[in-house]
């Protein structure tokens, strides 16, 4: 199976300017992305940016660099740039891997690639892992999702769902059932190169607008996502200042 890996990189950030290039022991963060997705299975790892300064470091440290418009809206617009500069296949696979994840374990990029090549029926494939806490579950910035039997993504949602009604409805301090199928989704994501060009296409979901979740357009067109639970844990991404001191700290601590 042959699969890409594309690391998505803005220079602009809210919280956090300049992200992928903040230092995390000795190197920028992007540099950590890079070197697990080399890692992984991939053909080949590409970082795909709009900054020419994203574009100097990436290339410093030896990572080829597709540089896009400043126009996209999403990493997902970008990934189908480079599918498109790079004259891929339809059925070519792409793994979006946030340039924001300096922790992210090689073996699951391989896995997400892996789900998708395995499942023709899905144009998409994506990861989850499981809640156990009821803060987590109430939590709307954790994104949970819940499936068919067939493994296809049938919703994602920042409201905790599914909603065990007879359970909240005892009132009281509650914790979740053993085995309750409630799941963080995890935001990486595998595509085929020809559900790239199609979503480009699409005008944003209006479940989408509410939930401030892109995957929902994907369901919205009626396209399917595959969902299985990582093979292994998935650290969070670097997004508030705490994030950036507990993964440096991570890092001194394996020095």
């Amino acid at each position: 199976m042959s699969f890409y890996v594309v690391i998505p990189a803005r220079y602009a950030s809210t919280r956090l300017p300049g992200k992928p290039l903040l230092d995390i022991g000795g190197k920028p963060m992007l540099q950590h992305v890079y070197e697990r997705a080399r890692r992984s299975g991939a053909k080949q790892v590409i970082v795909a940016t709009d900054d020419a300064r994203i574009e100097a470091a990436a290339q410093a440290f030896g990572a080829p660099v597709c540089m896009t418009s400043t126009a996209h809206q999403s990493g997902t617009d970008r990934l189908q740039e480079v599918a498109q500069q790079l004259q891929l296949p339809p059925d070519a696979i792409l793994v979006n891997v946030q340039g924001d994840e300096p922790l992210i374990p090689p073996e699951v990029i391989d896995q997400v690639a892996a789900n998708l090549a395995a499942h023709p029926a899905a144009s998409v494939a994506t990861l989850y892992e499981p809640i156990t806490s009821v803060d987590d579950f109430r939590n709307p910035n954790i994104v949970k999702t819940v499936a068919g039997e067939g493994g296809l993504a049938l919703y994602f949602s920042r409201a905790p769902v599914p909603w065990p009604r007879d359970l909240f409805a005892q009132g009281g301090d509650v914790s979740l059932p053993e085995n309750f199928p409630a799941r963080r989704h995890i935001g990486i994501y595998a595509y085929r190169a020809a559900l790239l060009e199609r979503f480009v296409t699409w005008p944003q979901a209006p479940l989408e607008k509410i939930e401030a979740l892109e995957q929902l357009r994907v369901l919205a067109q009626g396209e399917n996502i595959h969902l299985a639970e990582a093979c292994a844990q998935v650290p969070g991404g670097v997004d508030t200042d705490a994030d950036l001191e507990r993964v440096r700290a991570l890092f001194k601590v394996g020095e």
